[in-house]
């Protein structure tokens, strides 16, 4: 059950990390909320997968599911730029997540 907290706390730092860019800097009340709401959801299911886990594991594999996510819908959402060494090193990172997760024990 602590990888399920995992992922979807990482799903959720995804959301509040993109929902930042609706916020205007917190003063548009319903996209702040919905950062506040996915940030809070996330902080507390990444601390339930941390009771089991370790807690390198589970932030590392927390940090870079987010920070894939929130790249790749960057790119999506918002044209960011798509370089071949960009998509390397997402892959990169898609591999230590998985590599994380592999030998978690």
């Amino acid at each position: 059950m602590p990888w399920v907290y995992l992922i979807i706390a990482g799903l959720l730092e995804i959301c509040w990390a993109i929902g930042l860019k609706y916020t205007h800097g917190f003063t548009r009340p319903v996209p702040s909320a919905f950062v506040l709401a996915t940030l809070a959801g996330s902080m507390f299911l990444l601390a339930k997968a941390a009771q089991t886990l370790p807690i390198g594991t589970a932030y590392g594999v927390w940090v870079g599911i987010g920070a894939l996510g929130a790249a790749i819908l960057g790119i999506v959402l918002f044209h960011e730029a798509v370089t071949p060494m960009r998509l390397l090193f997402l892959g990169m990172l898609l591999v230590a997540i998985i590599g994380l997760k592999a030998t978690a024990g």
